[in-house]
């Protein structure tokens, strides 16, 4: 990846052309422009034909064109100069004179204040290049050829007006931007200081991220995390100060050794995810397999068991992918009603035949236990017979529902015991070695019921009391037999 040290666009400074006022007025016969003559001028900086043919630059040290200055301006500036009558221009330059240019061709005050304005045109350069020094746009490149391209200018200008003043203006102006320099040089060293800090942050929470990867990461969303930081990257890339080469370069591969590890990691991921996924697969379509061969069984119980198990191992199997899921539990789920909705329709039609067969046992029920009580023993013979053949015809209906099966049992049973009781009755009393035991077991049967009697009278629970009371009438049948 391109990261820092793009190179920036430079900042070279090259003041405006020398603006050139002709001060003489074309008389006839005369040369034809009333200026200096080339030969005759002592050039001490570059012509308007050489800054023509320099590159496009800064130009923070020159006046704007075509500045106008006062009359007072322009006469106190000639106060430090003259011109002789050669038309020579001298101007005064410390303690001694100096000649800076020949004006032969028109007259002394025009010459003289021609190269009074020159000098007037150097000091709003040096004055334009003090505001840029205060200004919190000017680069060190530019302080530097400002520098350089004024102090060329103000070794020896060819000018008329207090050069000794414009040499200490240039003097403070080199102290002031030595300390701009130096005032950049610190604001860039702590901007490239934040710059760093704040590159590291966003290497430190990819290095976060790398680091707590895992079997429970959301890798998602971890994704969309170092996009997120990716793209912080490049935007504080560009419009953050630009930082050392080495610097970016370090924290660069740290960022990236972050983001490889969790690409490798999630690669791993995904590759494992997909083994899972496709022996899941294969898991669920051998357990559709084993569903499609035992759906039409009618082996209900059985195979009710073994679609339990199937749904155990698909539970168990683990996830196939969310379309491959879709489809493979449709076919499952198929196999599975086909079972289950002809169970449940067994189900109902058993159901209703139970009910019908609950109905005529109810019947039966009310025909047995319409036998007893039998007074004796010949009543207790015909209500048998009569008690065989409902049972008979009882278990030729077939099955009832299973909730109410022991309640009609249990009272078929008692019709049965309330006869098997006379029975036994007479069964002892005609039996010879009963009647050595008759006295005896009437004596106990008229105790028990003696008994019963003061239970029943103490007894406040219904339920309690009509048990006494069911066993007091058994008890009662049977000392009835044996009398």
């Amino acid at each position: 990846m391109a990261d820092e040290n793009v190179t920036e666009p430079k900042n070279t400074t090259e003041p405006t052309a020398q603006t050139t006022e002709p001060g003489a007025k074309q008389q006839a016969g005369a040369t034809p422009a009333a200026v200096p003559s080339p030969a005759n001028i002592k050039h001490h900086a570059p012509s308007p034909a050489a800054f023509a043919k320099r590159k496009p630059a800064h130009t923070p040290a020159a006046p704007a064109a075509h500045v106008s200055y006062s009359d007072e301006s322009v006469k106190q500036a000639e106060a430090f100069g003259r011109v002789d009558d050669n038309g020579t221009v001298y101007v005064k330059d410390g303690d001694s004179e100096r000649e800076v240019g020949q004006f032969p061709d028109a007259s002394k005050e025009e010459a003289l204040a021609l190269y009074a304005r020159r000098f007037l045109d150097l000091k709003e350069k040096l004055d334009v290049f003090a505001n840029r020094l205060n200004s919190g746009t000017i680069k060190p490149r530019e302080i530097d050829e400002s520098i350089k391209l004024l102090g060329e200018e103000t070794k020896e200008p060819a000018v008329v007006g207090d050069v000794a003043a414009l040499k200490t203006q240039f003097e403070q102006l080199k102290a002031q931007g030595a300390a701009k320099k130096e005032e950049l040089a610190n604001r860039r060293k702590e901007a490239v200081a934040k710059a760093v800090q704040e590159r590291t942050a966003i290497v430190e929470k990819a290095e976060t991220l790398a680091a707590e990867l895992g079997d429970n990461t959301n890798w998602r969303s971890t994704a969309d995390k170092f996009r997120a930081l990716f793209d912080e990257w490049q935007a504080h890339q560009r419009n953050s100060v630009r930082i050392d080469r080495a610097d970016a370069d370090a924290l660069w591969k740290r960022f990236s050794a972050a983001r490889t590890t969790f690409n490798q990691q999630r690669r791993k991921w995904a590759q494992a995810r997909d083994n899972e996924r496709a022996q899941a697969k294969a898991e669920k379509e051998a357990i559709i397999a084993e569903a499609n061969d035992i759906k039409n069984s009618t082996d209900w119980g059985e195979t009710s068991h073994k679609f339990n198990e199937l749904m155990d191992r698909w539970k168990r199997a683990g996830r196939a992918g969310r379309s491959d899921d879709d489809a493979l539990w449709a076919k499952f789920r198929e196999a599975a009603d086909t079972f289950f909705n002809a169970r449940q329709a067994d189900r109902e039609q058993v159901n209703s035949s139970e009910k019908e067969n609950l109905a005529k046992k109810e019947e039966l029920l009310k025909q047995a236990e319409a036998l007893v009580p039998v007074a004796d023993e010949k009543a207790a013979k015909q209500a048998r017979q009569k008690l065989a053949e409902i049972q008979d015809e009882w278990d030729q209906i077939g099955y009832v529902p299973r909730d109410d099966m022991r309640r009609i049992e249990d009272r078929l049973d008692a019709v049965d015991r309330q006869i098997k009781a006379v029975e036994d009755a007479a069964w002892k009393k005609s039996d010879p070695e009963a009647d050595a035991r008759k006295s005896s077991f009437e004596e106990q049967l008229n105790a028990q019921l003696k008994e019963l009697d003061e239970k029943i009278a103490a007894e406040s629970d219904p339920k309690k009391k009509a048990k006494l009371e069911a066993e007091k009438a058994t008890k009662e049948q049977w000392l009835n037999a044996i009398k």
